[in-house]
């Protein structure tokens, strides 16, 4: 009876949880950009860690905050998926009545609740809630969001496009086994705050199909990695892919738009820069007010020379784009 009286008086004292003491802190570097983490549980600091430990920060930008409570729980369920809606700059993750988050886009500020059931499986927590808002907010505050692969060789940044099942992972990959330098698979992130075109990706990390095993023998062993929702993916950190060199980022000279066909000789066709436009365009999710300032950013991406490239054979699509990285720039 005295503890129904006890809890009875916190909620009546505390019915929105705004008092609830958060004591812990840290800093992390999602993309290089600053993000800290204020929470009341070391689990969520713990599984932060997991995700950016390895991070350092590149970028000067106004740091972005995440305030995330954990509350008591014991069904040891782990939660659904959460809904993500917007409306103008507030973006709602809701995965029921006790975890769930809201940001807001405007102040690059984000603050949640999540359960112990929640916390206990930290794949969860990192995917829906740790991971997802820091890149909702990277990606609303101080970056563009591109659906595209990037690597470099010789100085010259290219960004390999395409859509599902176009081969950006694995041909940037086969790049990399080649001597160029990766900078990611298949997200990366054009940066507001550069004069120049400079992509910042997650280079610690390979998403694979399970039918890369049959390209690459070195991928053979390895099992599916669990997800909490999408399409089954060998997920393998870089350091553990034999000679592969990474960079966190890498100037843009070439967007390529790949096209595979069954028997192709690989070759590029040049294209125009509206094409590269309307690709980047259909993958911005936000609303318009914040779609406008993207747009104006995917405008000066694409000043960079467009190419198609059809292929079929990896390592043909390789020599050319090595040809590509050689041939001298032409003035913008």
């Amino acid at each position: 009876m005295e503890l129904e009286t006890l809890e009875e008086q916190t909620f009546t004292d505390d019915p929105l949880l705004c008092k609830e003491d958060l004591p812990l802190r840290a800093v992390f570097y999602p993309l290089g950009f600053a993000f800290e983490i204020t929470t009341n549980s070391q689990a969520v600091l713990d599984a932060a860690g997991q995700s950016w430990g390895h991070t350092k920060q590149r970028d000067s930008s106004p740091i972005l905050r995440l305030r995330i409570g954990v509350t008591k729980s014991a069904s040891q369920n782990c939660p659904p998926g959460p809904v993500v809606r917007c409306q103008q700059h507030l973006l709602s993750m809701v995965a029921d009545a006790h975890n769930q988050a809201i940001c807001d886009l405007n102040a690059g500020f984000a603050f949640a609740w999540l359960t112990e059931d929640a916390v206990r499986h930290p794949s969860y927590t990192r995917y829906h809630f740790l991971e997802a808002v820091a890149l909702i907010l990277i990606s609303t505050s101080h970056a563009t969001p591109i659906h595209a692969a990037c690597v470099s060789r010789y100085g010259r940044g290219l960004l390999l496009c395409g859509d599902s099942g176009a081969g950006k992972s694995t041909l940037a990959y086969a790049c990399a086994r080649s001597g160029w330098l990766f900078t990611s698979d298949d997200s990366s992130y054009l940066k507001h705050n550069s004069r120049e075109l400079r992509i910042a990706g997650n280079s610690h990390r390979l998403r694979f199909r399970p039918s890369a095993r049959d390209l690459f023998p070195e991928l053979q062993g390895r099992s599916v990695t669990p997800r909490a929702e999408g399409k089954p993916s060998i997920e393998v950190p870089t350091t553990e892919l034999p000679g592969i060199v990474t960079a966190d980022e890498a100037l843009v000279h070439h967007i390529i738009l790949l096209n595979r066909w069954p028997s192709a000789h690989a070759e590029l066709l040049p294209l125009p820069r509206e094409v590269a436009r309307r690709y980047f365009q259909q993958y911005l999710p936000f609303p318009d007010t914040i779609r406008q300032a993207q747009s104006e950013a995917l405008q000066t991406l694409c000043t960079a020379d467009v190419y198609e490239l059809r292929y079929q054979d990896l390592q043909q699509a390789v020599d050319c784009l090595n040809r590509l990285a050689r041939t001298p720039v032409k003035p913008r």
